[in-house]
């Protein structure tokens, strides 16, 4: 199409006086915008592809949670990574759907996205000893 266009204006009576450079300069122009604009649409969709889910990342260990409170957003889904340092352990939220076992030094992830907002409280639920009463996770949701 642009070759027919470059015949077009620099044919003989055609009533235009472009000269062979002027044409070639703005086919060059006409290339180079065409270019960018692919180039601007390729980052774009580029950029626009979903994220992966934020990983939170919680350490068992006698007798506690390491961290001890994590916030999350509702609706947002995250991976929900927990490992143990010592012995087997747990963590069970029946609000949020959340009953994890991880065995002694291993991890264990599960998906997680949470529904409600609110202040949920966590337990071990795997027996590990005599603090095992006081091994606690908070889980702070977010609107």
């Amino acid at each position: 199409m642009l070759i027919n266009i470059h015949k077009q204006l620099c044919s003989p009576g055609h009533g235009y006086s472009v000269t062979k450079s002027k044409v070639h300069r703005r086919l060059n122009l006409v290339l180079r915008v065409i270019g960018t604009s692919l180039l601007v649409i390729f980052m774009c969709t580029s950029a626009a592809k979903p994220a992966s889910p934020r990983r939170v990342e919680v350490t068992a260990k006698r007798f506690s949670f390491e961290p001890a409170e994590i916030t999350l957003k509702k609706g947002e889904a995250v991976d929900f990574v927990l490992t143990s340092s010592d012995v087997d352990h747990g963590i069970r939220i029946r609000e949020l759907h959340l009953d994890l076992r991880v065995g002694k030094g291993k991890t264990a992830d599960v998906t997680l996205t949470p529904a409600t907002v609110g202040t949920f409280v966590g337990h071990c639920s795997v027996f590990c000893g005599s603090g095992h009463g006081r091994m606690t996770l908070t889980i702070h949701v977010v609107a």
